[in-house]
Parts: C-alpha cells; structure tokens; sequence
C-alpha cells in the first residue's frame, strides 16, 4: 500500500481515538489496547512522533537518491503538517480524544517543556520518557512548526495564547522568596519567554492578547495582572520581597564587611540576569513588528500614567507598583535608550522638543513645569500642535525613560534615604532612654528594657533593608547607564535652554540671556528635577561611579542654572543644584576634596564662572519665597561656604573673587548678607552653649541634681539634647560663614568698607570677640565641645585675623571706634594676652593687633569731640537708627525721611521700603537737598560754638563796653 496524506491523516486519528482504558470483545483489537501505553496522553504521543518524523528524515537525506528524498520529504511534510495541526488542536482541546486520569492536560503539557529550557532550573513538571518530551533544543523548532502551521490563518492565539498565559503567571514567579528561591524556578519561565518570543510571529501575538496591556488594570494590579507583570516585579526590594532581606541580610550588626559584600554580589548577579533577559524580550517584540513595537510602547506609557501617585509626598505603598517593577522596567528603557546616547551627542537633535504638544503618550497637563504656568503651556501646545511629526522611536525612548525615573527609580531612592532618617530617630530614641538611667530599679524597669529590645530589632529590620536596596539601586552597571543617561538629558536641557542650540560643542556662553524660551520654559519640570535628583544621590551614596563620566556634565549643568538662576522658578530646585556640587566636594576614600574637587579647580567654565555663581545664589537664597526661607539660606549657605573652602587655594578662584568685586552692588550685597548670617548664627550658636554650659552645672552636682523630682530632670534633660542638636548645626554654620569673612577680607577690601557695611562688620566683630574673650566667656565651657563643632580657639583665631586683614584701613578704625555697645579696648588687651598664652597667633600680628587699638583709640577720641552737637533736633535724625542724618533722602511711596546710608544697608537684605512694605530700590529715593542743606548748617553752627567755647582765655576777644 502507497502511503498519501489522506491515509496517514486516516491512521493517526484512528490511534488518536484508541482509549487504553477502553473494553472490547474484539480479540484482533485486545492486543492493540494492551500494548498503548496507560499514561501517555495525547500531546506526547503526538511529540513522540514529531520527533520520529525527524528523525526519519535525517536518515532519509543520508541514505536516499536525489529522486526518492523530494518524494519521501514532501510525504513527510504532510504528515509534520498533521501532527502539528493535531498538537495544537490537543493544547486547545485537550479532552477531544481520549485521555489517561489524572494527568494534567492542555497548556501546560507545553509549559514543562519551555520551563525546562533554563540549565539553572529544575524542571516543575515530571516527565514520563525522553522519548515523548521535547528536549531544550527541540522546543525551539517545535514552536517554528506551530507558528508556521497556525499564523497563516489567525489560529495561533488560540493555541499558544493559553501556553503562554500559563507559562508567565506560573506559581514559581508569585513565591515569597522571588529571585532567591533555591530551585531558580523562575529562570525556567525567563527561558520559554525568551523562546516564544524568538519566533516572530509569536512575539506580535504576545501584544495581542488582552493580557498583555487590560484596561481594567490600576497601579496596584498592574504588575500582576499583564503577561510580563510577574516577571518584571522580581527584585529584592523589602516591600514586595520581605523574605531576601531576611535570609540574606539577617542580623546586619553581627555581620562582617566581606560577608555583606558577598551577599550583595550574588544577588546582584541575579538582578542582572533577569534585567539583561527582561531588556531582551522586549527587545525583541519592539523589533517583531510596527503594531507590537506601539503596544509595547503603551505598556511603558501605562505604568507610568498608573503610577503617578508614586511621586507624592504621602503614598501608600499598596496604591501603587512595587519598587521592583518600576526599577526593572526603568533598567529595560535606559537600555533602550544606549544606542542614542553616544560621547558626541550626535544623535541628540533627533529628540523631539514638540513631543509634549503632539503626543499623549505620556500626561504632562497636571505636571509643574519649569517656568511656564498651565495656560502657557496650553497654548504652546495648541499653537504647535500642527508643526510636528509623530514623534520617532529615539524621542518616545527618551520622554519615556525620563518619565519612569521620576515615578520608579528615584522615588525608590528616596526611600532608600527614608531607612537612614527613620533609623536616626530610633538611635536618637534609644540613647535618650538609654541615658536616662531613671527607670532603672523602678516597676517600669521591666518594660524599658523590652522597648529598647524592640527599638534594637527595629533598627536591624532597618539596616537589614538597606543593604537589600543598595544591591539594586547601587548596582555598578546600571548606575553606569542611569549616569549616562542622565548626562545626555543635562546636556539636552542645555541645549534647549540656550540661543545656539550647539551645547556642548561649543560650550553654552554663560550666563544665560534673560529671555528664556518657551520650548524649555514649557518642559515638565521633573525633567531638571530628576538630572539634580539623581547627581545628588550618586555623590552621596557612590561618588566612584562619577570618575568615568558625569563629573564634568554635572558641573556645567550646576554653573549653568546657578548663573542663570531665572531659567527655574522653583527655589528648592535651585538649592538642591547647590547641594549637589556641595556633596561632591566632601572628602571620601583617598579623595580629600571630593569627586568635583579636581574638575571644580581646572575646569575652564569653573575657573570662570563659578564664584560669581556662588555669590550670586548667595544672595538669590534669601528670598526663596517659602515659608521656611529663613532656615532654608542657612541650608543653602552652609553648602556655598564649604563650596568656596574646597577651592580657596587656588589662585585662579581669587582672582575672579576680585573680579566679581568690581561689582560693587552686587559683592556689597553679599557681604550684607554674610554678616547678617554671622551675626545670628554666632548669636544664637554662643547663647545655646550658655544654656548648655548651665543645664551641665546643675547636673554635675550629682547630690543636689538627685534630689530633684523625676519629672524636672526628665524635662531638663529632654531641653538639653535639643539644644545639643541645634547649638551643634549652629555652630558648624557660624563656623564655615566666618572662615569666609576672614578668607574674602584677606582677599579683597573695598567691599567691606562701603558705608553700609563696615559698622556693622566692625559691630558683629566686637560683639563675638566680648563673647569669646570677656567676662562671661567661662558661660560657653561646655563638656566635649567637639560634640558641638565648637572650637573657641579657632574661632578666636579667625575673629582676630579679620581684625588683622581690615586693620590697614582707617575706615574700619572708625568703625569700631565708632561701636558704642561692644567695643572695649580692654577686650582686645584680654584677646592678646591668651592667645599669646596658647599661640594662638605669632607676635608680629599681637603687636599689630595693638597697633590697630591704638588707631582705634585715637578716633575715638575724635569721633567723641566732632559728635558732641548737644541736642539735635529731630527732624535730623534718623528714623530707624536715632543718629544724626548726613545724606537724608525722601523714600518715594511712603515719603519718609532717612538717612542714604541707613536706607542702603536696609534694601541690602530686604528691597522693600521698610514703612510700607512697598517694592524699593535705591535708584528710586530722592534727595533731600533742603534738609541736607539744613543739616550741614546745624552742624557748622554747632561746631563754630564748640570751637568757640574750647580756646584759651588769652584767645577770645574781650569787648569792653563804655
């Protein structure tokens, strides 16, 4: 008999309906019953021959003429036909033809077979013999056969679709162990994943089942609910993966350095491995086909506008995607981004600066933007909305990969920094009952000591999930691409932002014109938000990854938007630019001055512009705005000032120090603002040392401090760790604003003898020396003064030196003469004398210190006889300082009269009239010529009589009258 198709398609459903279990009175027929296997089913009796078909073949082509193989292989290719046609209606319906009990059927006959393709995972399924179970290499083929069997008349989703949904919400990718479950059961899934998708049309037909995007999905659900969902959502953060943290970081105290290290790599070879898999399947179906590559962008753009809670101050966790997923999904979209990111910026260009107005891929309408308010930025996007193309695949990578950073990853690393803040406070919490040995012998003994217990295990739940976070967040290569990402983006808001759009070749000219364009000015201001974001995380927590790229990004990213401060009108944003290069000078390793330290002094844009960038954020700081403008400066300032330490020895930056002097408004403006800050912070620094000081005493006298009642020590104890905390910042911030005074005045004194600053720098240096030095200093002896940073020699030392650089000038000797509250000379003799005690300075500069006195001396007593007016009227004196006017001017909107001198000084820290409250500048006061004219005249008169009544007898001329 000549075998064809329509007999073999004859047979094989015959044995496809023979049923092992089945009884017959048919002796020819018993037999053939008997000898069927009990527990084959279907699809393996169905692979069995798939697989003996090629093998026939193979031997077919070593053995056979020309003639006879084309024959024979078409014959055998009807019959391939037939079993794959029969295979796939038995994985859609398993029960059409008998089937052994007890057996799982369908999908997941297929399942084990793609679950087995890892090498590091154990097959899930039993096998029942190699000869009817494809092999790993054999799966591959066998889905070619089935693709190419059931794509041609639209079959194949229904009869991989189930395989597929079985194979990616498997059991093994929901266990609480995750990525660390010992039989890498997951990888098993990764590999049929990655073999499914590598047939195309079974990779377009993964976005087309309603699983892979539902709309019915929300924040929560998402990750579990979408085919790749529960692949993506493995990771090691705490929330999700409790269990990691427990098994691999447990007791973090009792650790050892290199036994967290191991942990940490391990697992991270982990995450890199799903990552690089999780990039390439989507890769791959991206690649498949136009329709798949837009379903797979709308995937990206659904966990996005899902999670834009994310980015709250307040969320609840369980509202929205799992850190895991959104890192993981950020990871895939920063490789996706690589191929447009190259040294020379050569593809930037392609980025669309019309995406927000053409596309709606990605919801900006309720986003803060840079410098636009809503109806600008509506009326951008109306007006441009006919001008652009659709956006290209480079321009949705790009909007996209910014978009997940803001609502994944870098939401994540703020609660990363979230563990730090909240394990202080248990520290702090601890040790403060800790200290208080009051409850020990007393009833409550017993339950103290379980709450420090508690607040201990707590604290290593805490660390134990750091050291969690940090194998993700701080992996070395993916903080790799997120620097170069991250260095593109800086770049391209710079090119948006300034006239040429050339940045970085040339670089942008700096600063910035004042008119700011409304492509950029129209830009989600996330988009700057997340470049600052991300450098300050990088140099607090890995500063090394910088060393490679990104150091000189970030720099003239800082130097741009610092000198070009009202292209942001957020002010906080503005601070955190400062803050990052602040962190990027602090010493770390064998760095001494930071990451930036280098690129800060040799760097061309730096040498240039970064001190007037300094001086210039100095000054915008005061006003922010907010209403903790007042504690924010000190913030900002504090940061400037270790800023300007870092690079103080470098003679480049001096002299732009005196170049930027030249500007004599602006330098006179933040030298106000400089002592302004000293002034407080010395004031209130030296004032809570004496509280400190007194609350020690009374402590130290054990006896007297026992007999007092429980609650008063509590409270006195509870008052002295909050003026620890805030005398220790207060300190350190005095500190770091006086070393400025002392470096600037031995730089540049011009400045410091306008009129309107050189009595109050001569009345702050006078106050702080009292402090220091006079009958009250032994108030500021506290117990540790290092706990505080308080260190009264420097400090001294520095105070002096000011007095030291300024004492060459007589307007300064006036000043100080001039300073009625503070100034003693006897002070100044108490100041030598110690530190010629601890050395605190050589004796020239004692015997120039004693010089200055004299000169002080000298015009004090000349101040004295030239003000001795006797009674002035008061209509020439000044209304807020109660001094004689020299220069009366009249303030334009509330018509008040004040001396020029007085009214300067008043607009160098506020620019509103200080009666009113109106807007002022000093172009705006009028002279009072009549007043003026008046005055001069009272004081000529009043000095003629003076002169008068002070010559000798023999000198005045006597009128004898007849």
């Amino acid at each position: 008999m000549n075998l064809s198709g329509d007999i073999a398609d004859r047979l094989l459903i015959s044995r496809l309906e023979l049923n092992p279990r089945a009884i017959s009175d048919d002796l020819d027929y018993m037999p053939v019953l008997a000898s069927l296997p009990s527990q084959m089913t279907v699809y393996e009796y169905l692979v069995g021959c798939w697989k003996r078909l090629n093998g026939a073949k193979a031997n077919l082509i070593k053995k056979n003429p020309v003639n006879e193989l084309q024959q024979a292989s078409a014959l055998l290719e009807k019959i391939r036909d037939l079993i794959i046609s029969y295979a796939g209606l038995t994985l859609q319906e398993p029960e059409m033809f008998p089937q052994p009990a007890g057996r799982e059927l369908g999908p997941s006959e297929f399942v084990s077979s793609l679950l087995s393709l890892s090498a590091l995972s154990t097959p899930l399924s039993t096998v029942s013999s190699p000869s009817h179970v494809l092999s790993p290499t054999e799966v591959e083929p066998f889905l070619q056969d089935l693709a190419r069997r059931f794509e041609p008349d639209d079959e194949i989703d229904g009869v991989l679709g189930p395989v597929v949904r079985q194979l990616l919400f498997h059991p093994s990718l929901f266990r609480p162990e995750g990525l660390a479950g010992g039989d890498s059961s997951w990888r098993g899934v990764v590999g049929g994943v990655e073999a499914l998708v590598s047939i195309k049309s079974i990779a377009v037909m993964f976005t087309r089942l309603d699983e892979w995007n539902p709309p019915h999905a929300t924040a929560s659900t998402f990750e579990t609910v979408t085919l790749l969902g529960p692949l993506c959502r493995l990771g090691v953060f705490s929330r999700e993966w409790p269990t990691i943290a427990e098994s691999y970081f447990s007791e973090p105290t009792k650790r050892s350095r290199n036994d967290v290290e191991s942990s940490t790599t391990s697992l991270r070879g982990t995450v890199k491995s799903l990552q690089s898999s999780l990039f390439q399947i989507f890769n791959t179906l991206v690649r498949a086909s136009a329709e798949s590559r837009e379903a797979v962008l709308e995937y990206f753009a659904t966990a996005v506008k899902l999670n834009i809670k994310r980015a709250g101050m307040q969320v609840d966790p369980q509202t929205v995607a799992t850190d895991s997923f959104m890192v993981n999904l950020q990871n895939v979209l920063l490789r996706f981004a690589e191929p447009f990111i190259d040294a020379r910026y050569s593809k930037m260009d392609r980025i669309d600066p019309l995406y927000f107005a053409v596309s709606n891929r990605i919801d900006v309408s309720e986003e803060t933007r840079i410098k636009a308010t809503s109806e600008e930025a509506g009326r951008w996007a109306e007006e441009n909305k006919g001008n652009a193309a659709t956006p290209n695949f480079i321009s949705e990578m790009f909007y996209l990969c910014n978009a997940m950073g803001h609502y994944g990853y870098l939401k994540t690393t703020q609660t990363y920094d979230d563990f730090a803040k909240h394990h202080d406070e248990l520290q702090r919490h601890h040790d403060m009952i800790n200290g208080d040995g009051s409850w020990i012998g007393t009833p409550f003994h017993a339950r103290t000591e379980a709450a420090l217990n508690q607040m201990k295990t707590e604290m290593a739940k805490i660390q134990a999930q750091q050291f969690a976070f940090r194998v993700q967040l701080l992996e070395p290569d993916f903080v790799l691409r997120y620097i170069g990402f991250t260095n593109f983006v800086s770049t391209w808001l710079i090119r948006r932002a300034e006239p040429k759009g050339l940045h970085p070749t040339p670089l942008a000219e700096l600063p910035l014109p004042q008119d700011v364009p409304m492509s950029f000015r129209v830009l989600p201001e996330y988009i700057l938000e997340d470049v600052v974001e991300f450098f300050l995380f990088v140099t607090r927590h890995s500063p090394d990854s910088l060393d490679l790229s990104g150091k000189d990004e970030l720099l003239v990213f800082a130097l741009t938007f610092l000198t070009s401060t009202w292209y942001i009108k957020n002010p906080f944003l503005k601070s955190k630019i400062n803050e990052a290069v602040f962190y990027g000078v602090l010493p770390y390793g064998n760095e001494r001055s930071g990451i930036l330290g280098g690129v800060l002094n040799s760097h061309p844009l730096a040498l240039k512009h970064l001190i007037p960038a300094l001086t210039h954020f100095y000054i915008e700081v005061e006003q922010t705005g907010a209403s903790s403008q007042f504690y924010d400066k000190f913030n900002a300032r504090r940061n400037i000032s270790y800023i300007l330490k870092a690079i103080w020895s470098n003679p480049a930056h001096r002299q732009a120090l005196d170049a930027e002097a030249l500007d004599v408004e602006k330098f006179v403006r933040f030298v106000n603002l400089m002592i302004n800050d000293v002034t407080y912070l010395m004031d209130e620094s030296l004032s809570e040392l004496t509280q400190i000081h007194n609350i020690q005493t009374e402590m130290r006298d054990q006896t007297a401090w026992a007999a007092r009642p429980a609650q008063y020590r509590r409270e006195r104890e509870n008052t002295l760790r909050g003026l620890e905390r805030h005398a220790s910042s207060y300190t350190t911030l005095g500190k770091s604003t006086v070393g400025l005074l002392r470096d600037f005045t031995a730089e540049t004194k011009a400045p410091f003898m306008m009129p309107e600053i050189v009595d109050k720098l001569a009345a702050m240096l006078d106050y702080n020396l009292e402090a220091l030095v006079g009958p009250k200093c032994g108030e500021l002896r506290v117990k540790e003064p290092e706990k505080y940073h308080f260190d009264p020699r420097q400090l001294l030392s520095d105070i002096l030196q000011v007095y030291l650089n300024l004492s060459d000038r007589e307007e300064f000797a006036r000043a100080v003469a001039n300073d009625g509250r503070s100034y003693k000379k006897e002070l100044f003799e108490m100041a030598i004398e110690r530190s010629r005690r601890i050395a605190l300075k050589t004796e020239p500069e004692l015997e120039q210190i004693r010089l200055f006195v004299v000169k002080v001396e000298e015009a004090k007593a000349t101040i004295e006889a030239e003000e001795d007016l006797g009674e002035v009227p008061d209509e020439f004196l000044d209304p807020l300082m109660f001094t004689l006017m020299r220069n009366p001017v009249t303030l334009p909107s509330s018509r008040a009269v004040i001396d020029l001198a007085t009214i300067k000084s008043h607009l160098l820290s506020d620019a509103k009239d200080p009666f009113n409250r109106v807007p002022l500048t000093i172009s705006d006061v009028i002279p009072n010529l009549e007043l003026k004219a008046r005055i001069d005249a009272f004081v000529a008169e009043r000095r003629s009589q003076r002169a008068r009544f002070d010559k000798p007898p023999e000198d005045v001329d006597v009128v004898m009258s007849d």
